[in-house]
């Protein structure tokens, strides 16, 4: 397209597919490394990845596609400082130019360093590196299970080691490849095999020393969680000493390389044997000690003279019950005196109560007909019938006159 000549009207489309072409043919932009801050990230249900680049005085919009986005090693986040690559293009329905990202590393810090130190941060949230939640190896191993390469220099070195530390050593290899992008799916498969089998007691999983890409298996996400869901205690021993990997903070213990990851597993039966022949010198002191404190109190007791002289104590304490019996027998004679006087004076106190001794002084006791005591002469009337009771006997009366009453007092009057 052409806009020289006379003067030509174009559409919105028409110019910005133009200006879309010149930037596409312009060799200089085809390959352009772009520093910038990330902000406005976003990821689409699609798998594409959506943000803006942006410095102190301007900012760019930049898509990254499915497939290119897959590959990234570290998590992109708002704010962080990045250098993208890729090509300068226009998205026509937007009339606006962005980057078309092909590869995305952090500024100043490698993909692979920011990759684990992600990893590292969200799995320790997570509680997968918890100390409380690692258990102690078996002190003696039915079978090791070893997830490692076939070719590679650790499985000797795990072999040499614990045939030597103990020869009846029984161990079970599941190869793995340990580098590439076969070897995550591999070890996690090799850690859940070993699992399924009864009498692995412990399982090591490691390689040799390498770069961070050589090693960066190890630092899987899969290869971490399937460490963390097993049930068998694993031992990490990836690369050397100074190499650090997230199975390391995954594993029940960390082992610095993998021949000391089988020092660890595997005990020396050197050591075992002089650990047993020195409890055994120990048990014997032990016992020779408690035989003679034994011994010695034994001769005591025989020395004392309730075994020496034992019917001595036995008539002593036949004396003592025979003193307490008489004691026992005294007092009860003296409570049985007491309570016959205290009884005798009871007796007296209530016999001189007793209204059965006054009528046996002469008196009386009249009641009406019912049963009631007569006590003033008002309660009578002539002609009514009264028992007298006495001392012994009683006596059926009939009243004939009544004193000190009204009655007596109006027929004395009348009289």
């Amino acid at each position: 397209m052409s806009l020289s000549g006379p003067r030509r009207v174009l559409t919105v489309r028409e110019l910005t597919r133009y200006l879309k072409a010149l930037l596409e043919s312009d060799v200089n932009l085809t390959a352009v490394w772009v520093r910038g801050e990330i902000s406005n990230y976003r990821e689409h249900y699609s798998g594409h990845v959506y943000f803006t680049l942006k410095d102190d005085a301007a900012q760019l919009r930049c898509v990254m596609f499915r497939t290119r986005a897959a590959n990234i090693r570290f998590k992109p986040e708002n704010g962080m400082s990045v250098i993208a690559v890729g090509a300068v293009g226009i998205f026509e329905r937007d009339g606006q130019y962005q980057l078309y990202v092909e590869d995305l590393q952090p500024d100043g810090v490698g993909a692979l360093h920011v990759a684990f130190e992600q990893l590292k941060q969200r799995l320790a949230a997570e509680g997968l590196f918890a100390s409380e939640r690692k258990r102690p190896l078996p002190l003696l191993p039915r079978r090791v299970g070893v997830v490692t390469s076939l070719a590679g220099a650790a499985l000797r070195d795990i072999i040499t080691v614990s045939t030597r530390r103990w020869p009846q050593v029984s161990l079970l290899v599941a190869p793995v490849a340990v580098q590439g992008d076969e070897a995550p799916p591999q070890i996690v498969r090799a850690i859940a095999a070993l699992n399924r089998v009864p009498d692995v007691d412990v399982i090591i999983v490691g390689r040799g020393g390498g770069s961070l890409e050589e090693l960066w298996a190890f630092n899987d996400e899969a290869v971490a969680r399937a460490i963390f869901q097993s049930r068998v205690p694993i031992v990490s021993a990836v690369g050397h000493e100074t190499d650090y990997t997230i199975a390391d903070f995954v594993a029940d213990l960390r082992a610095p390389t993998p021949s000391a990851a089988a020092e660890c597993v595997v005990p020396d039966v050197r050591e075992l044997r002089r650990q047993l022949a020195a409890q055994t010198a120990r048990l014997r002191g032990g016992l020779r000690r408690h035989y003679e404190r034994c011994r010695a109190r034994l001769e005591a007791q025989l020395k004392r003279p309730v075994l020496v002289r034992p019917l001595t104590a036995l008539r002593q304490r036949q004396q003592a019950v025979d003193l307490a019996v008489h004691a026992l027998v005294a007092a009860q004679n003296r409570r049985t005196l007491d309570d016959k006087a205290r009884l005798a004076a009871l007796s007296g106190r209530l016999q001189a109560l007793s209204p059965l001794a006054t009528l046996a002084r002469g008196y009386a006791v009249c009641q009406l007909p019912d049963g009631s005591v007569i006590r003033d002469a008002g309660q009578l009337r002539r002609g009514d019938n009264i028992k007298v009771k006495l001392a012994r006997g009683a006596a059926a009366c009939r009243v004939t006159a009544v004193e000190g009453t009204a009655d007596e007092r109006t027929d004395d009057s009348g009289a």
